[in-house]
């Protein structure tokens, strides 16, 4: 294991803000990461997986780990269904294109997600109508004040939308190191009840699509909608949908006719982020190399060279816009640091 010093962190966040690390380490090992937690070490440790769900807005006086298990294991199966066992390290999209190519169902709306396995149920990742957590078994993690491990599992992570107890109580005292599914082998139950995917399928003329045709839909409609990370930085959706009350969606009913919405239950409406944007006049924008996406107002991106403070204050005026205009709170889904 050998230390880097002054190391940039562009290439190590989806968002490609040049900050600096004090320390850097890669741990491509648990033996690893716990001989390294068990050190002394003069810095405070902080834990980097895909850089997926972050914004950087400040060099890092820190030492970073970078979180690089690989390994996939089928842990048990039988002739209906299938328990996998995902390293930390493994990027997630190539997981689950893993998991399609073995026929193995659950994951496949959750294609084309960024980042790695580890940090997936931190924020419990969801897409078109699927969570983590629903084919979610446990996970193995490691605390960094002891180097001990432990299992959580799923009634123990209390995920919520975009949330889990890592997030919460838990926050900063584990790493997680690799992460279990039940996945089907056969009688896979498909989510296609989301209009883009049904509409996509449709244009294919798909009448009974396999998991492999449901992801390719959902691929083809995040690129259609999403930049490549690789070529605008970005960390996907930056806030998350609001969940209001139903007497508040109706009095907004009432003066916006065409706004948007998912029934939660009796008393709790879902309302799209993007489409409050979009309607605050951020779509498109752009200042210097901070903006907001020209085809989904829920993302933030830097064309080049913008900084996390440049972001972080976009971010601070499309929530004001929106708390000003419509009376709803935006909360960041990605973590600002």
């Amino acid at each position: 294991m050998k230390i880097a010093y002054h190391k940039s962190l562009r290439e190590y966040n989806t968002f490609g803000i040049d900050v600096t690390a004090a320390e850097f380490l890669e741990i491509t090992s648990e033996t690893e990461l716990k001989t390294i937690l068990l050190k002394e070490t003069k810095k405070p440790i902080f834990i980097l997986s895909g850089g997926s769900n972050m914004l950087l807005t400040k060099n890092l006086d820190a030492l970073v780990l970078h979180i690089a298990i690989k390994g996939i294991k089928v842990e048990k199966e039988s002739e209906d269904s299938v328990i996998v066992t995902a390293n930390a390290g493994e990027n997630w999209h190539e997981f689950v294109q893993y998991c399609i190519s073995k026929n193995y169902g659950g994951l496949e709306n959750l294609s084309l997600i960024p980042g790695y396995v580890g940090s997936a149920p931190i924020q419990n990742i969801g897409a078109y109508g699927v969570e983590l957590k629903d084919t979610f078994v446990s996970c193995e993690a490691v605390e960094i004040s002891t180097g001990h491990s432990c299992t959580f599992t799923a009634k123990e992570c209390k995920f919520e939308y975009r949330n889990s107890i890592f997030k919460n109580e838990v926050k900063g005292r584990y790493i997680i190191t690799k992460v279990t599914f039940k996945l089907t082998k056969k009688n896979h139950i498909l989510n296609t009840n989301y209009g883009a995917i049904e509409a996509a399928l449709a244009t294919k003329k798909i009448s009974k699509p396999t998991i492999k045709d449901v992801s390719e839909a959902v691929i083809e409609i995040r690129k259609s909608k999403l930049p490549d990370p690789a070529k605008i930085g970005n960390s996907g959706s930056f806030f998350k949908n609001p969940v209001i009350s139903s007497t508040q969606y109706l009095q907004l009913k009432n003066l916006y006719p065409t706004i948007p919405s998912y029934k939660i239950n009796e008393e709790s409406i879902k309302i799209p982020a993007g489409w409050l944007i979009e309607q605050c006049g951020f779509k498109g924008k752009r200042w210097g190399d901070a903006g907001v996406h020209e085809k989904q107002a829920l993302v933030l991106v830097n064309y080049n060279k913008a900084t996390g403070k440049e972001i972080l204050e976009v971010s601070l005026n499309i929530k004001k816009e929106v708390l000003d205009k419509f009376n709803i709170k935006l909360e960041t889904e990605v973590n600002i640091l």
